[in-house]
């Protein structure tokens, strides 16, 4: 029998079958960072970003990509969210913007990659927004911080 989840034993690409799993609550947590120079800093704080709102619009993405990820990663489920919500954090201390994405479904797979995947568009349009300003900003520390929810719940970072 293959080992690997996606891939059948004739050794095609497949989807994983989870039409046999429960349907349970869950829920995931990702986090990441972006470093920035501190001038765009302070024009994120004072609103003059030419783009705009830089939070707003950036929160807005986060929240598009949860509902978005089975289309640009091949193998994932398209999933009915039941929540989605960006936090942002400006920490001028460390000249960062840190994310927290936490993605909730009712369902039978989970909503890891969603709540991964939104931290990495809202941290994206960050820069993107922010490009004009600064192209030295930095997106990092990346990471799923919670999992819970269906058979191998609760990872805690």
């Amino acid at each position: 029998m293959n080992e690997l989840t996606h891939v059948t034993d004739e050794g095609d690409l497949s989807m994983v079958d989870i039409s046999s799993k429960s349907i349970t609550q869950r829920k995931a947590i990702a986090k990441g960072s972006i470093f920035l120079k501190e001038s765009t800093i302070d024009l994120i704080e004072k609103a003059l970003v030419k783009k705009g709102d830089v939070f707003t619009v950036s929160k807005i993405a986060g929240i598009m990509a949860t509902k978005k990820t089975a289309d640009v990663i091949p193998l994932c489920h398209p999933i009915s969210i039941s929540h989605a919500d960006i936090a942002l954090e400006l920490d001028r201390s460390q000249k960062l913007i840190k994310c927290t994405a936490t993605v909730s479904t009712t369902g039978k797979t989970g909503v890891e990659i969603e709540a991964l995947y939104a931290v990495q568009v809202t941290l994206l349009t960050i820069y993107d927004m922010c490009k004009a300003h600064d192209q030295s900003m930095i997106m990092t520390d990346i990471t799923l911080s919670l999992k819970s929810g269906g058979s191998k719940s609760n990872l805690s970072k």
